[in-house]
């Protein structure tokens, strides 16, 4: 089914990062209603791109289980610097299986099973994202070439099937904890993301 996005509501709105225009976007094919920040900066070149799932417990709990959170803020301190924007895509969480299911999943990882095998054993898919809808919301703000903040080449490959055309690539190395190692270094073994083969990690307030 073709997605259909509609910019329902606009705003400038003062940030830690300085000014951003946040823009909500409807989606013809669910209820979500997703939320783009755009950089009032001319880009120099291609626009910087995040295309960011939605996660509550990294953005909003601040759990050490993922990097999401130190994306997201990461990704709104280059765009405001360079120029770009971010597509924060909601109903995503947990690799698009929803919260309640990541919390089952979290639950079958204390026991040993890492991410991919956890999402298995509970018979739901590694990852259930669908991009379609961001490459469409790229398209409407005309950002037809763009260089894309991922470490996730199944990403770009999605919005290159969409007709969003990829021309860099900008690796992502945030948030690394010891708590979060062998869920990165999973996505980098088994699902082929970008991230360097010594991972170390960066010190919490958990630590001395």
């Amino acid at each position: 089914m073709a997605i259909f996005v509609k910019a329902e509501a606009r705003s400038i709105v003062p940030t830690i990062w300085g000014d951003l225009e946040l823009i909500v976007y409807s989606n013809s094919a669910t209820d979500d209603e997703h939320i783009v920040a755009l950089s009032p900066k001319p880009p120099v070149g291609d626009p910087l791109v995040r295309v960011h799932s939605e996660c509550i417990t990294g953005e909003i709990f601040g759990s050490l289980k993922c990097d999401c959170g130190d994306q997201l803020q990461d990704a709104l301190k280059q765009i405001a610097t360079n120029g770009g924007a971010v597509v924060y895509l909601r109903g995503q969480e947990g690799r698009g299986i929803g919260l309640s299911n990541k919390i089952r999943a979290y639950k079958l990882q204390e026991d040993g099973l890492d991410t991919i095998d956890a999402n298995l054993e509970l018979g739901l898919p590694v990852d259930n994202r669908d991009f379609t809808v961001a490459a469409a919301i790229l398209l409407d703000l005309g950002f037809k070439e763009i260089r894309l903040i991922t470490n996730n080449p199944a990403k770009v490959d999605a919005l290159k099937a969409s007709g969003v055309n990829v021309t860099e690539v900008v690796p992502q190395i945030v948030g690394i904890t010891e708590e979060n190692e062998n869920y990165l270094s999973t996505k980098r073994d088994r699902l082929g993301h970008t991230l360097p083969r010594d991972l170390g990690h960066e010190p919490h307030k958990h630590e001395n």
